[in-house]
């Protein structure tokens, strides 16, 4: 299941247009983040035929949890700005996407903040001109669902996947791997944790794959203490 996660949108006629687009590429579950305008008229019009989408969106106060939150930017990070290091929308269609997926979109105003972003698994940007790389919110939206859409087949699996919490145990055991290693400086180590999170963000794992990594995290945690 993806979900699409609007954080605090501020207009009602792009979220109509948002609900339009997810139903032109078979995606129905809308959750609206703590939002700064209402389903109101423009927004039912906005929308076309998408009215059961609107009808159905949650309305959440904070960002849901899920098994991958793939935030969203047109702001583009360097080496030295791990979390807003992206990838493409067309990379993000090769990726095995399995469980509970959350597509988190940012206010129109600016986007998502960095502690937004760090929340994220990793981060997905659309290859537009330098000169002016914003897109409106539902052009955003339809590119990236237009990607998903090409390879759906290739997103549903019957193997099992790894759930929230074995994501976060063996994040857990990674960091007790790192808490015995020694580093130069803190911010060396900080640096360790914030790209090693980001790199088994990245890995799509079954469930029985997770199982065996963490039995690996194990053995290495036994050696070093």
């Amino acid at each position: 299941m993806t979900s699409i996660i609007l954080l605090e949108p501020e207009n009602s006629g792009n979220v109509g247009a948002v609900a339009r687009v997810m139903k032109n590429f078979g995606f129905k579950e809308l959750i609206l983040v703590n939002p700064k305008c209402k389903i109101d008229e423009e927004c039912r019009r906005r929308a076309k035929n998408a009215q059961e989408i609107l009808a159905g969106a949650k309305i959440l106060k904070k960002i849901p949890i899920v098994n991958t939150l793939i935030g969203t930017t047109s702001e583009l990070g360097t080496d030295y700005n791990i979390p807003r290091s992206p990838i493409t929308s067309e990379q993000l269609t090769k990726l095995d996407l399995k469980g509970t997926v959350g597509l988190l979109f940012g206010r129109e105003s600016y986007g998502l903040s960095n502690e937004e972003i760090n929340k994220c698994d990793f981060v997905v940007t659309i290859p537009t001109s330098k000169e002016y790389p914003a897109l409106n919110l539902s052009h955003s939206v339809a590119i990236i669902l237009y990607e998903l859409n090409k390879n759906k087949e290739n997103i549903v699996s019957h193997i099992e996947s790894m759930t929230v919490s074995e994501r976060k145990q063996m994040n857990k055991m990674f960091k007790q791997i790192l808490s015995k290693l020694k580093f130069a400086t803190k911010e060396k180590k900080q640096t360790q944790i914030v790209v090693w999170k980001k790199i088994l963000g990245k890995i799509f794992l079954s469930k029985r794959e997770a199982y065996a990594v963490m039995g690996l995290f194990k053995k290495i945690i036994g050696k070093i203490k």
